[in-house]
């Protein structure tokens, strides 16, 4: 459904573009509603990152298409640049968990050893992303003829100050010598990962994300992957001191590495199988005396073969060796899955048939509607959102830990999945394709699906980041909340009684707006009377509760990028406060 559209840039830029626009305001509103709470050494480069991201933004969206030096990456049709929200989200999300953590600092014996650890990770997560803004900067550098040398240098500015900012923060936190090396070269790591990475997501996948989004996804996987690095080193023995090397938390759960190890393998498992294609390619150019028909048919199953093979490979070994390196795991990974199962395993069990029964009833009752015309796709995606409610509500309430287990099976299944049907892995990749492309979106292209990734992290992430110590107990409920029940309510509200529209140009509605955050406000009354009934001991301010809401519900309004991606994490990072 297409949001709030900037105005079209004509030939000469910047005059035509607006220069505030409604999700540029809802954007900074956060930022700022965020800001205000944390200590002025960490608000500061926060409203700096958003000042040099606006200016990135309108120089972005002001470059003539033709003659932008950005045109060679293809960004999703329909969307804006989203720049500005994507270089936000995340260090505001980590900002937030830094204040909440330091509301809890008396409470866990370890909350200081934490407290560093995650400072470290907001840091990491804000150069990521102005690295990317510099990259950005970089390509635009050969526009200033064109017209926009003001936004440029605004830019430039704020980079710079941002980059004082971060450098005179260090010091005056730290000793000095090693430890302070130590610490810049590993931003600096994150920096320039982030810029190959969204590099390679442009050009690999065009058309699939707008640059915000490609931001957004960048950053969220360097800043996993950093601290899987960083935990792997910690249990290293090196020579030098260990005072020259980032310090983890030894507080980790098992569960939470299991998770972690195995999404590393299935992300490693595309470099090991185009690797070996390649090598298999070489090979058989050499001694080629194959028939026609052998070279049609041969690659395909080798293929497939190669890929199940590495798959097992990845699973039953690497991942072990990583577990047992970093927890000190002495079981295999699947052993203590099933273990886990069965420690509980009336109410796993029970859980798990229940959400079989209900997967299975909706996804045979919405797959064989997709087939028929009459129904609206953006109807059809929002039943999967109130199917999501019935899942994860009842496990948040009396499994959580469980929860993040199924969240992470579930993420290892789609992006399994995902690749049998982007390489067409003999024999599921064809039927994977056609299932999958009956619940599709505009969102969607033939390259890359991202609905189901984007709904399932959009529940997960919040839940996720929620577990240990929390004083927020609506906090994991922020995706379910925000996409189960005010998108969807804001959708078919809008949809079928929607008139007054937020834009001359955009399909959003006043009354779908209103409908999603009243049902959200409604949502949080009922749970937190099911939770005062659990035994959770509540601390959530009412009017705080009603900022966040808001401010979610107008950036669903105004918003053109991928909501299920954004909206979770904006309205996670406020209800944090």
């Amino acid at each position: 459904m297409a949001g709030f559209a900037r105005a079209t840039a004509p030939p000469s830029p910047a005059p035509g573009t607006a220069l505030l626009t409604g999700e540029r305001l809802v954007v900074f509103l956060f930022a700022a509603r965020v800001a205000l709470a944390a200590p002025a050494g960490l608000a500061a480069p926060l409203a700096a990152l958003a000042a040099a991201a606006l200016a990135v933004e309108i120089a972005v969206d002001g470059s003539a298409p033709a003659s932008s030096p950005l045109r060679r990456f293809r960004t999703r049709p329909g969307a804006s640049s989203g720049i500005l929200l994507g270089a936000t989200t995340l260090p505001s999300v980590m900002l937030s968990r830094l204040i909440q953590r330091s509301r809890l600092l008396s409470a866990d014996p370890n909350g200081h050893e934490e407290f560093a650890y995650l400072e470290m990770q907001y840091w990491a997560a804000s150069i990521s992303c102005l690295s990317v803004l510099a990259f950005f900067l970089w390509n635009l550098r050969r526009s200033i003829s064109n017209g926009i040398p003001k936004h440029f240098k605004y830019g430039s500015l704020s980079v710079a100050l941002y980059l004082v900012t971060y450098f005179m923060s260090f010091v005056l936190k730290t000793d000095g010598g090693l430890m302070v090396i130590t610490n810049m070269v590993y931003m600096l790591c994150h920096g320039v990962v982030a810029v190959i990475l969204i590099k390679h997501i442009l050009e690999k996948f065009p058309s699939c994300s707008s640059f915000g989004e490609a931001l957004l996804v960048s950053s969220g996987l360097v800043l996993y992957f950093g601290d899987m690095l960083a935990h792997t080193l910690s249990k290293m023995d090196f020579s030098m001191s260990s005072k020259a090397f980032i310090h983890t938390p030894g507080t980790r759960s098992d569960m939470t590495t299991i998770i972690q190890g195995n999404l590393l393998g299935l992300f490693l498992l595309p470099l090991l199988y185009k690797s070996l294609l390649q090598f298999w390619d070489y090979c058989r150019m050499e001694g080629k005396q194959q028939t026609q028909v052998a070279e049609e048919h041969t690659p395909k199953r080798i293929g497939a073969a190669v890929f199940y093979i590495l798959l097992v490979v990845v699973l039953m070994f690497l991942v072990p060796s990583w577990t047992h390196l970093v927890q000190g795991l002495k079981v295999h990974p699947f052993v203590w899955i099933i273990n886990y199962m069965f420690t509980d395993s009336h109410e796993h069990l029970a859980l798990c048939a229940y959400w079989i029964c209900v997967i299975y009833v909706s996804v045979r009752r919405f797959y064989s509607i997709s087939k028929q015309s009459k129904t609206e796709r953006i109807l059809l995606r929002k039943y999967y959102h109130l199917v999501a409610v019935l899942i994860f509500s009842p496990a948040v309430i009396f499994q959580p830990a469980f929860l993040d287990l199924a969240f992470g099976a579930a993420f290892a299944v789609f992006l399994t999945l995902e690749m049998i049907r982007i390489w067409e892995i003999y024999p599921l990749g064809h039927v994977v394709h056609q299932f999958m492309n009956a619940f599709t979106d505009h969102r969607d292209s033939e390259i890359l699906i991202v609905s189901h990734f984007s709904l399932l992290l959009g529940c997960a992430l919040p839940k996720w980041m929620s577990s240990g110590l929390n004083d927020r107990p609506l906090a994991p409920f922020a995706g379910i909340l925000s996409l189960g029940i005010g998108d969807t309510m804001a959708s078919m509200i809008g949809y079928k009684y929607g008139v007054l529209r937020w834009s001359k140009t955009g399909k959003k509605t006043i009354e779908g707006t209103a409908a999603g955050i009243t049902s959200v406000l409604a949502a949080c009354s009922i749970l937190v009377s099911l939770l005062a009934s659990s035994g959770y001991i509540l601390s959530q301010n009412w009017l705080s509760l009603l900022i966040a809401v808001t401010l979610s519900g107008l950036l669903e309004a105004y918003t053109a990028q991928l909501d299920n991606a954004f909206i979770p994490l904006v309205f996670y990072s406020l209800l944090c406060l």
